[in-house]
């Protein structure tokens, strides 16, 4: 089950159903099952706190991804910044739907063994992203 929330911020124009069934296939072309993700959208301010307490890092991020996964089943808590999303659309100069769903699926990336943080990782998760988005 997927559960979309939001905390200090109007929830983005996302259709859930679409977005729900978008998901559960870009899981299961990697093998994976879809348990509980839920999914929750902040400001700035309310994703530096998460941050800072659960990583201890201080600085805005777009996303931070909470792996609870076991097996083949996705299971996890995705943190989203709305705020991150539009200043990363205007910088790369992506429509702001575009940038949020790609924000959208890497987390659920993450969750299928995706990284991004070592040599060479970046443009995989990269491709991997393009490649989600393209199913849309």
């Amino acid at each position: 089950m997927i559960t979309y929330s939001t905390e200090g911020v109007k929830f983005p124009g996302i259709k859930k159903r679409e977005t729900t069934k978008w998901i559960h296939q870009v899981a299961e072309s990697y093998g994976k099952k879809v348990g509980e993700i839920g999914y929750l959208f902040v400001n700035d301010e309310k994703i530096l706190e998460v941050n800072n307490e659960y990583l201890g890092h201080d600085y805005y991020t777009d996303i931070i991804t909470f792996d609870y996964c076991e097996e083949d089943v996705l299971n996890g808590d995705i943190v989203i910044s709305l705020d991150t999303v539009l200043t990363n659309a205007e910088k790369f100069g992506r429509p702001y739907d575009e940038e949020l769903h790609r924000v959208i699926i890497h987390g659920i990336l993450h969750l299928c063994g995706i990284n991004d943080k070592g040599p060479g990782e970046r443009e995989i998760m990269e491709a991997a992203e393009n490649k989600a988005l393209a199913l849309r």
